[in-house]
C-alpha cells in the first residue's frame, strides 16, 4: 500500500505566487520526510483562482521530493498537442532520474475548450490519440502518424524519458463507459475524490473484471484513488479544521450550479471525505483497500487554509495512521 500526496497549488487572483511556491517547496519536504512515496499537482487554465501550471512546478520541486514519484493528478491531454507534451514530460521525467507518473484526464470546462479552439466533443478520442502518439515517439524512432487530430511525417522525439518505454501513465474518469475504456486499454485507472465509497468500490470491482476480460495481467498492477484527508481527534473536529476550506475549494468548480452543489454536499461531506481520528481514517483506508486500492492520493491543503495546517495533519497522519497500515 502507497500513500501519495495531491498539491493544492490554487490561490486567490493577486495571491504572491513566490511565497506559495517557497511554502509547497517546505510542503514537500515535510511529507518527504515523513515517509510518503509520490507528490501530484493539478492542471487547469484561465481558473477563476491563480493556478499555477503543473510541469513548471514539479520541476521545481524534484530536487526537494528525495525518491519519491512525482506526478500529474491529472494533466489536460486534448488542450495541448503530443509532440509538445511528449518532449516536456520526458524532460522532466529525465530531470527527476525517472520518477514521473503521467496522470491523465479529457477535461469538462467548457471556457478551456472553447478558448484553445478545441471542440469538446472530441476531447476522448484526442486524449487518446495523443497518448498513442506520445508513446510512439518515446520509442526514439522516427514516427509517421495519420490520425484523426493529429499527423506526423517521420519526426523523431528529442528527448527520451529515463523510464522505458516511458513514464507510468494513469487515467482519470469519472463514468462507466470511460472506466471500461481505461480497463481495456489496461492502464491504471485514477479514481476521483468526491465519490462515495460503494460508488469507488464497485466501479472498481467492474473494472478490474474488465481489464482481466482483455488479458491485462493485475501483477503489479496501481489502483489509485484521490481522497481529501483531515486527521483529528473526530470528525466534527476534523470538520472543524477544514471543512469550509474543502467546500470552498470543491464549490469553485462547481459544474451544475450552487443549487445543485449545496444538495449533493452533505453526501461528499459524510461519505467521500476521509475526516476524522486516527482509528476512524485508519478503517476507512482499510476498507477500501479491501475493495482493491492500492495507492491513496490525499489532499489536505485547501482555500484559505493555512500551510501549517496542512503540515499538522499529514504529520499526524503519518505519525497514527500510516504504521498501522505499512504492518
Amino acid at each position: 500500500m502507497k500513500f501519495g500526496i495531491l498539491l493544492d497549488h490554487q490561490y486567490e487572483p493577486g495571491d504572491d505566487i513566490q511565497r506559495r511556491t517557497g511554502e509547497l517547496v517546505e510542503y514537500v519536504q515535510h511529507v518527504r520526510d515523513l515517509g510518503f512515496d509520490s507528490v501530484f499537482g493539478i492542471h487547469h487554465y484561465l481558473s477563476s483562482l491563480s493556478t499555477p501550471q503543473p510541469l513548471p512546478l514539479l520541476s521545481r520541486l524534484i530536487e526537494h521530493s528525495g525518491t519519491m514519484q512525482i506526478g500529474t493528478g491529472i494533466l489536460i491531454l486534448p488542450l495541448g498537442h503530443p509532440v509538445h507534451w511528449a518532449e516536456e514530460i520526458a524532460t522532466i521525467d529525465q530531470m527527476s532520474g525517472g520518477r514521473f507518473v503521467l496522470g491523465i484526464g479529457s477535461g469538462y470546462r467548457e471556457d478551456e475548450f472553447a478558448s484553445f479552439g478545441v471542440e469538446r466533443r472530441t476531447r476522448v478520442s484526442r486524449m487518446n490519440e495523443s497518448l498513442e502518439v506520445m508513446q510512439r515517439l518515446w520509442t526514439g524512432e522516427p514516427v509517421k502518424y495519420d490520425g484523426r487530430h493529429f499527423q506526423l511525417d517521420g519526426v523523431r522525439c528529442s528527448v527520451l524519458p529515463a523510464q522505458r518505454p516511458g513514464p507510468p501513465v494513469w487515467v482519470g474518469a469519472n463514468g462507466p463507459i470511460g472506466i471500461a475504456r481505461i480497463a481495456k486499454q489496461g492502464l491504471p485507472w485514477l479514481a476521483p475524490s468526491n465519490v462515495r465509497r460503494n460508488w469507488a468500490v464497485g466501479n472498481l470491482k467492474d473494472y478490474r473484471e474488465q481489464r482481466a476480460a482483455a488479458g491485462h495481467p493485475e501483477q503489479g498492477a496501481v489502483f489509485p484513488i484521490h481522497r481529501d484527508l483531515c486527521v483529528a481527534d473526530s470528525f466534527d473536529e476534523a470538520y472543524a479544521l477544514a471543512g469550509e476550506a474543502v467546500r470552498r475549494s470543491y464549490g469553485e468548480y462547481v459544474q451544475y450550479g450552487m443549487d445543485y452543489f449545496e444538495s449533493q454536499w452533505e453526501g461528499i461531506k459524510h461519505k467521500a471525505l476521509f475526516f476524522g481520528s486516527p482509528d476512524d481514517i485508519a478503517a476507512k483506508i482499510t476498507d477500501f483497500a479491501a475493495g482493491g486500492y492500492n495507492h491513496f492520493v490525499f489532499r489536505s491543503q485547501w482555500l484559505g487554509l493555512p500551510i501549517e495546517r496542512s503540515m499538522e495533519i499529514v504529520e499526524r497522519f503519518a505519525r497514527e495512521v500510516m504504521p498501522r497500515l505499512r504492518a
